[in-house]
């Protein structure tokens, strides 16, 4: 029987990192870096969904990996946010923050989670998953204070918030899976590992 192929995660996310550890599966980290704000813009431009978007980029990121590592399965992996069918990209600022939260609280929007499997360079396995989150309707006051607080964590998060932490405050309701949320369709991707034999079941 062969040995399984090495496993390379094409993510800088620690929470990604942390599912897949947790879940003791052995890989390595190699980020798959390309110019997502042009794959974005290139993508809207032509009338692509959110959900085309996310596994787009998560295939870019595994594609980059795989061109150097041909013998390994490559993870690639993106989340993109819905809202009012408008992709959301992460604020710029605090100011720009507070401007999308005021818009969304009391509504509901989609996180679109993709993860895309390369080797030898060609795209072997994908998924989109997506969870549906109902914000609820926040006052200025609280909202100030949220963010305030959570500014330095949640800058860099789409949607300004984590699920895992006071983010969680944020919201009345949520649809889904709550890995995908956190930025990995965690069990479909499991099961296809181990549907390959690189995890054992």
């Amino acid at each position: 029987m062969n040995s399984p192929k090495p496993l390379i995660l094409a993510s800088g996310s620690d929470i990604r990192r942390s599912l897949l550890q947790n879940a003791g599966v052995t890989f390595e980290v190699i980020v798959g870096r390309i110019d997502e704000e042009s794959v974005k813009d290139a993508l809207l431009s032509e009338g692509a969904t959110p959900r085309e978007i996310a596994d787009a980029l998560a295939e870019g990121k595994a594609r980059k990996v795989s061109m150097k590592h041909p013998e390994a399965m490559i993870i690639g992996c993106d989340q993109v946010l819905s809202f009012k069918g408008r992709l959301i990209s992460k604020a710029n600022d605090i100011e720009e923050a507070r401007a999308l939260l005021s818009e969304m609280r009391g509504q509901r929007h989609s996180l679109l989670s993709a993860a895309v499997i390369y080797e030898n360079g060609e795209p072997k396995w994908r998924h989109v998953g997506e969870v549906r989150l109902t914000m609820n309707a926040l006052s200025d006051a609280y909202l100030n204070a949220y963010l305030e607080r959570n500014w330095g964590s949640i800058r860099h998060a789409v949607g300004c918030y984590k699920l895992e932490e006071e983010g969680v405050r944020l919201f009345s309701r949520i649809d889904g899976d709550y890995f995908t949320v956190l930025g990995l369709p965690l069990l479909p991707l499991l099961a296809y590992l181990s549907q390959r034999g690189v995890i054992a079941s």
